[in-house]
């Protein structure tokens, strides 16, 4: 199969031919037909993450099962399917009890085992991570459900548990910064966006954000103060850097919750947050590490009735060697939305 391949961390990308994986035993083979550019594919190139080389990235995913492994009871070859970007074991307390995103056996695609920028993909413990495609939902739009949007949608539901009428504030209008102002605008909140690009805030407002701010020597937290009478109930950072957490963090009202998603990567593993006020004011800090599949039946049901819409987020589709270019480039040259890759193409 073709995939593209990570010889050495930080280097040049090589879509090449290399052998096509078999289904292990519980497990299946998906044929990828859609999968995402994401900035946590970026982080895995840039050696942020432990990987093993050679590598194949991507992690965002969906396609049709190829190959069924023995002992899988609930899916056939030909089903179309999309997978979290966290594979729980299946077996564990955790995955028993609906949270394989915490599963401490699980695999990723694209991080602990090879992934999705490939024609063909190996899902495990298929009974517990596969989720079936709805008539009617895109292969590109139930890819972006495995990583940015279901991650913002439990974000919203199950972590912060946002209610309608409430201000939310969204820092960064990437990819799942924008699944969050779409989420958010659909439960009935009212949202700010911030980003350091007018294109992607742009987009933010036509996704419902009520408010842009440009993050171009801006005071944050004001602004969002002045908008908002004091605060935002709810704030994510959506982008994952010292400056966009304590931007959002210090975004809140008194007793507002964050949630972090964008990830923080220090050389010494640990992020400083602005815990005076998180004390003083009675801050909820939150983290939300994807979404398992048993949650996914919500989530496609508000698709399915058109309440959510993740295929207005993919701005574009291009093939793995385009992506193998433009995936070191992530941290600087991201497009607003979402970019799509079709291995076959």
């Amino acid at each position: 199969m073709r995939a593209m391949i990570m010889d050495a961390l930080a280097g040049p990308l090589e879509v090449r031919e290399v052998p096509a994986p078999t289904a292990p035993e519980g497990g299946v083979v998906v044929e990828v037909h859609a999968t995402g550019l994401c900035k946590s594919d970026w982080h895995a190139w840039a050696g942020h993450d432990d990987i093993a080389l050679p590598h194949v990235p991507g992690h965002e995913l969906a396609g049709v099962v190829a190959e069924v492994g023995a002992g899988v009871e609930d899916w056939a070859v030909g089903d179309r399917v999309t997978v979290p970007f966290v594979m729980g074991c299946g077996a564990c307390e955790w995955c028993r009890g609906g949270n394989a995103q915490v599963c401490p056996r699980q695999e990723q695609p694209g991080f602990t085992q090879w992934g999705s920028f490939a024609e063909r993909v190996v899902v495990r413990a298929a009974d517990t991570n596969l989720v079936g495609i709805p008539d009617g939902v895109s292969f590109e739009a139930a890819a972006a459900l495995g990583c940015r949007f279901a991650t913002a949608y439990r974000a919203l539901t199950g972590r912060a548990r946002v209610r309608a009428g409430e201000w939310v504030t969204v820092v960064g209008a990437g990819g799942v910064g924008l699944s969050v102002v779409m989420i958010a605008a659909a439960l009935g909140a009212r949202v700010i966006a911030i980003d350091r690009t007018p294109a992607a805030l742009e987009v933010a407002r036509r996704l419902g954000a009520e408010h842009t701010i440009l993050a171009d020597g801006a005071d944050v937290p004001a602004s969002v103060a002045a908008h908002t009478d004091g605060g935002s109930h709810v704030s994510i950072d959506a982008v994952g850097s010292a400056q966009t957490a304590r931007d959002a963090v210090l975004s809140l009202r008194r007793r507002g919750r964050h949630v972090q998603i964008g990830l923080l990567p220090t050389a010494d593993g640990q992020t400083p947050m602005p815990m005076a006020r998180v004390i003083a004011w009675e801050l909820d800090l939150l983290g939300s590490h994807g979404m398992a599949a048993a949650d996914y039946p919500e989530m496609l049901d508000l698709i399915a009735h058109g309440a959510l819409r993740p295929h207005d987020l993919v701005q574009r589709v291009i093939g793995l060697s385009e992506a193998a270019d433009l995936l070191p480039r992530m941290d600087t040259a991201a497009p607003a939305g979402m970019t799509m890759i079709d291995p076959r193409a």
